[in-house]
């Protein structure tokens, strides 16, 4: 088993992990999560012995084949399958020691080679290799291809393949999904779930470490928290963990205040010193416990686009390719206000570049392709991190985009993003690329966009960073088009699937579910699927319909919601002058003679608070109860 006592660990000036304690046993999965640099990919570091303990100790059987993704991927003329057989150096030492025992002619030699080169799999190890390839989206004749020819998001999965084709007791993956679309991702975590070793896995995609998870460690406040089950069952554990920890600092709170007290008191009385001294002993040796940090530090939301013109986009009979290579056609797609739609399809089947046609980074062949005047286009991708000037800080890039806003105003907003105090002046180029793209994301909702255009948006980002993402979009009032790997967000924001395959766009019958059934099934049914979609399409009233009158309702009833949540902030803010007063008025010196005054102008702030919150709570409750009224004969009228 891997077992951590008492762990210290740093990298550089920074504690990572402080007296931490961890166990992972032999065949368990582990899931490792924590906020973007809190210790996570040093942990594996150490588990590899690149990294040794300041203090504690690290254990790990020596016997222990260890496996992990190599970070780098040298451009060499390798084919792709070679390269990953490359990745088994077991098998590439006993082949070269084959070869020289034949060419000496040593029998005895060759046959003991043999009977080790069938123990280590090798004469199916090009089947493996090339089953490993094609689930991570490698055509068969892409395989063949020098691993010169790919991209670096490619040249990382062929090093996610070495790792999973290689033997290995402990197999650490660290976001193995970033560089993977969904299908990859759905095929990845069925070849997890039957792998028979001890696996540790990083990631931030919650549906992922469902599926693939018995166990998930947590890096909490430099300590290593250990839960049961897969990820949901963390989230309810550890919501309970916070509570009673809550309730425990509080308590320690009061006991800390009471010693104090007494020790202000009556530390300087003769009669008393000693029982003084008692509470200054009992003081200092109370361990203090740390208040719950269960808030996110991210937390944004999106504008109000300035016009929302309906439709946003029309496209009727379009093809779209580059050069005489068409990759869409015959695209017969509507977006207007409130359309929220997720691209799903195999790799290489166009998701990207129907995202780059609405981004107007391609021009189409042919068709009739028109865009609103009022048209604002926020588009997020992975590629636009490096057009992000490496020598300009996050605050430079928000004052380009906007040279009128106060330096304060624009820092108050990247702090939503996570960037506060000196990190928000600090330069991009040694930024990680969860603070890339968390940069990149605030450029884009700075913008007020109708239009959202969202390719992989997740990659890189932690959870929490997930989370406001999730909840912004939801409130989000134009139209979005988002391709993802995160089914989690995927199920949360989008309304709509769209299947993009066989150079078309249609609507995908069935929820993420059918879809997962759908890959893993291969292709067979494709045509019976769109089929059912469209008869059942035919029987639904008009969705463009529905959505533009959806549209129109929220834009009728917006006065309504601005209201509703203006008095929701008044009643949160009297909520919190209460609690301010209630705590003087707990506050025992307040009724003593030379303090009435002040007493009296408490009392009467109360009731003039408690006066004001009860009229505030009535007018939320009539226009609550109003825009339900309206929602519903809205729903009436229009058949939703």
């Amino acid at each position: 088993m891997i077992q951590f006592s008492d762990v210290s660990l740093m990298r550089g000036s920074k504690v990572l992990l402080q007296d931490a304690n961890a166990t992972v046993y032999p065949g368990h999965k582990a899931g490792l999560i924590g906020a973007n640099g809190c210790g996570k990919s040093s942990l594996f570091a150490l588990i590899k012995g690149e990294l040794h303990t300041e203090q504690g100790d690290f254990n790990i059987p020596k016997n222990w084949q260890i496996v992990s993704v190599a970070q780098e991927t040298p451009a060499v003329d390798r084919s792709a399958l070679d390269y990953v057989i490359d990745g088994d150096k077991q098998y590439r030492k006993l082949q070269t020691q084959l070869i020289s025992a034949e060419e000496t002619h040593n029998g005895e030699q060759i046959a003991h080679l043999h009977g080790l080169l069938e123990h280590v799999g090798a004469y199916d190890i090009d089947a493996r290799a090339a089953t490993i390839l094609a689930g991570l989206g490698f055509a068969n004749d892409a395989m063949k291809n020098p691993v010169s020819d790919f991209s670096g998001g490619w040249r990382m999965r062929l090093n996610l393949a070495q790792a999973l084709l290689c033997h290995s007791d402990l197999l650490l993956l660290d976001e193995p999904t970033n560089h993977l679309d969904l299908d990859a991702v759905i095929w990845l975590e069925k070849w997890l779930q039957r792998y028979a070793g001890t696996l540790m896995l990083i990631s931030h995609d919650k549906s992922f470490l469902d599926s693939t998870v018995n166990e998930i460690i947590s890096v909490e406040q430099q300590q290593l928290i250990s839960y049961t089950g897969n990820y949901d069952a963390y989230e309810k554990q550890r919501a309970e963990r916070l509570r009673l920890q809550s309730l425990q600092y509080a308590k320690q709170q009061d006991q800390i205040a009471h010693l104090e007290s007494f020790i202000y008191r009556f530390g300087a009385k003769a009669s008393k010193a000693k029982q003084a001294q008692s509470r200054v002993k009992q003081l200092a040796k109370m361990e203090t416990l740390l208040p719950v940090m269960a808030a996110s530090e991210f937390s944004f939301e999106f504008f109000t686009p300035p016009k929302l013109p309906n439709p946003l986009i029309k496209m009727e009979q379009v093809k779209v390719g580059y050069g005489d290579t068409v990759i869409l056609e015959k695209l017969h797609l509507n977006l207007v206000p409130g359309s929220r739609i997720g691209l799903l399809g195999k790799n290489g089947a166009g998701k990207s570049t129907l995202i780059k046609l609405l981004a107007g980074e391609k021009t189409p062949i042919e068709g009739i392709y028109e865009t609103s005047a009022g048209l604002r286009i926020g588009y997020f991708a992975q590629h636009q991190l490096e057009f992000l000037r490496g020598d300009d800080s996050a605050l430079a890039h928000m004052q380009r985009l906007d040279k009128k806003a106060t330096e304060q105003s624009l820092r108050d907003y990247l702090g939503g993003f996570g960037f506060r105090g000196d990190s928000a002046l600090s330069k991009v180029a040694p930024m990680s690329g969860g603070e890339k793209a968390r940069l990149v994301l605030a450029l884009t909702v700075y913008q007020k966009p109708n239009l959202l255009l969202l390719d992989e948006p997740t990659n890189h980002l932690d959870l929490d960073m997930r989370h406001a993402l999730n909840m912004a979009l939801q409130g989000f009032e134009g139209a979005m088009v988002l391709v993802s790997h995160d089914r989690f967000l995927l199920a949360s924001v989008c309304d709509d699937f769209y299947l993009v395959d066989s150079k078309q766009v249609q609507a995908f019958d069935g929820d993420l579910d059918d879809y997962k059934d759908w890959i893993l099934k291969g292709d067979k049914g494709t045509d019976k699927n769109l089929n059912a979609t469209n008869e059942k399409n035919s029987a639904k009233p008009d969705r463009k319909n529905t959505k533009r009158l959806e549209a129109e309702f929220r834009q009728a009833t917006k006065p309504m919601r601005k209201a509703i949540e203006q008095y929701e902030k008044s009643m949160a803010d009297a909520h919190k002058k209460l609690q301010l007063l209630e705590e003087q008025l707990s506050d025992t010196e307040i009724y003593s003679a030379e303090n009435k005054p002040q007493l009296k102008k408490v009392l009467a702030d109360q009731a003039q608070l408690k006066s004001n919150l009860e009229e505030t709570e009535m007018q939320w409750l009539d226009t609550q109860e109003q825009l339900e009224i309206k929602q519903q004969e809205f729903e009436l009228q229009n058949g939703t």
